[in-house]
């Protein structure tokens, strides 16, 4: 499949782009990122921060979560931070998935960042995965981002 990355188009199947993603994107906004530790969200993120990625919370009912400040939405991320992500891995129902890919979208547009859409397990938005890739962000859905960090970096 072709997929965009980091601006050029290469042949790569499913695995070796979420290699590529894993290895190069280190800034990772988390959309729908839980206060309560037992939740996944919370689980994934605590991982990804102690495996060395930045992690920037989207959750507009919590001002803290993992010693990290919220932010009610994409947008509301501080501009110097929205410069800097790269992944947004998305905790959400599928359902509400199209106006988190259309604030992606218009970061995209005027930082030509995030690079990559990551819906988690259970997470499948068809129509929006669509939009995304075909204005450059590569889209993962039905996968996580911890499990497939461990299945690649072990």
């Amino acid at each position: 499949m072709i997929q965009n990355f980091k601006g050029r188009k290469e042949w790569m199947n499913e695995k070796e782009t979420i290699i590529k993603i894993l290895h190069e994107y280190r800034t990772v906004a988390i959309v729908g990122l839980s206060h309560n530790s037992r939740k996944e969200s919370y689980i994934v993120a605590d991982y990804l921060k102690k495996n060395k990625y930045t992690i920037i919370p989207v959750n507009p009912y919590a001002l803290n979560i993992l010693n990290e400040k919220c932010y009610k939405s994409l947008l509301d991320i501080p501009e110097y931070l929205q410069k800097k992500i790269e992944i947004v891995v998305i905790f959400r129902s599928s359902s509400e998935i199209k106006p988190i890919i259309n604030q992606a979208l218009q970061l995209k547009n005027k930082y030509g960042t995030p690079c990559v859409i990551w819906m988690q397990l259970g997470i499948i938005n068809i129509e929006a995965a669509k939009q995304a890739r075909e204005a450059g962000i590569i889209t993962i859905m039905n996968k996580c981002i911890k499990i497939e960090h461990q299945n690649r970096t072990m």
